[in-house]
């Protein structure tokens, strides 16, 4: 596809394909679509709040064309319209026996969702994506989507609730992207793609390895349907490790080393050229890239 060139269609979001038959196959509470919002993890946050009876475990909303999405660190996440895909689901974590989930486990949550959209966009597009830790997914080295996940108060005396918001770039050609780091699926496999489509596979992938993970009490070491632990599954997916590292602190320190693996809460083991050894639970990770600018 040229870089330049634009989508023949950029419709609306077609909510029939994700009406109460999808949401009861792929096993979600609701879902909800709006035109337009601020973000849909601010609203979500809000009406999880407002009415947890109403947003349970599994809810989704979607947003059409978000106005002010944000990422780590405060970023804004920006698109023009009908290229992009906006999504947030609030977890209620349980098992099935309705014991809540320790909280210690909700660290695993943004690994699984980026492993449900590798899962996706393998499935959708035939693409082959990785994780990029801790919140990213990306495709030949460059960004295709950010999740951003958030407490939100728990209902009824509850522990807390989380909003998983995903933001997915679909349609958007080169001049399009906010940094050059940036990708989109339709400039990855030179096509376009429908956003229902790659929604809709998310939302499916997401449940299900959601519901395995609470079906172990959110361990993360515990074999799952595939046979192995969500820990291990992540590790194998996740670009960052082996790469050398520069991880931006919060307090403004900054580490420089090799990302080795992940630790049993999801946190990034970091190893000096001196050899001293961190584990990293949060910052803002940069791989050293190589000279065409994509992710080491």
């Amino acid at each position: 596809m040229d870089d330049h060139a634009q989508p023949e269609s950029r419709g609306p979001l077609d909510a029939t394909l994700l009406g109460p038959g999808f949401v009861r196959e792929a096993g979600l509470s609701r879902l909800e679509v709006l035109d337009e919002i601020d973000s849909t993890n601010a609203e979500l946050l809000r009406r999880a709040e407002a009415d947890p009876d109403g947003w349970g475990d599994l809810s989704v909303l979607v947003a059409d064309h978000q106005t002010a999405g944000r990422g780590r660190l405060h970023r804004h996440w920006e698109s023009p319209v009908g290229v992009a895909v906006a999504v947030s689901v609030v977890l209620r974590p349980h098992n099935a026996a309705g014991r809540p989930l320790p909280t210690q486990s909700y660290s695993w949550f943004s690994p699984l969702a980026a492993l449900a959209l590798r899962e996706a966009l393998a499935e959708t597009a035939g693409v082959e994506a990785s994780v990029k830790w801790p919140n990213d997914v990306v495709v030949d080295g460059l960004k295709i989507s950010g999740i951003l996940a958030q407490l939100a108060p728990g209902a009824h005396g509850a522990p807390p609730a989380v909003v998983l918001g995903t933001g997915i770039n679909v349609g958007q050609a080169q001049d399009e992207l906010p940094v050059p780091t940036a990708t989109s699926l339709a400039i990855a496999t030179g096509r376009e793609h429908r956003r229902e489509d790659i929604l809709a596979a998310y939302l499916a992938a997401f449940a299900r390895r959601y519901r395995q993970f609470c079906a172990v009490d959110g361990d993360p070491d515990a074999p799952l349907a595939a046979g192995r632990g969500l820990w291990g599954q992540v590790e194998d997916a996740t670009i960052t490790l082996g790469k050398r590292v520069r991880v931006e602190l919060p307090g403004g320190q900054t580490l420089v080393g090799r990302a080795t693996g992940l630790d049993a809460h999801g946190a990034l083991r970091v190893v000096e050229e001196d050899g001293t050894r961190h584990s990293v639970a949060a910052g803002d990770v940069v791989h050293l890239r190589p000279a065409d600018g994509g992710y080491a």
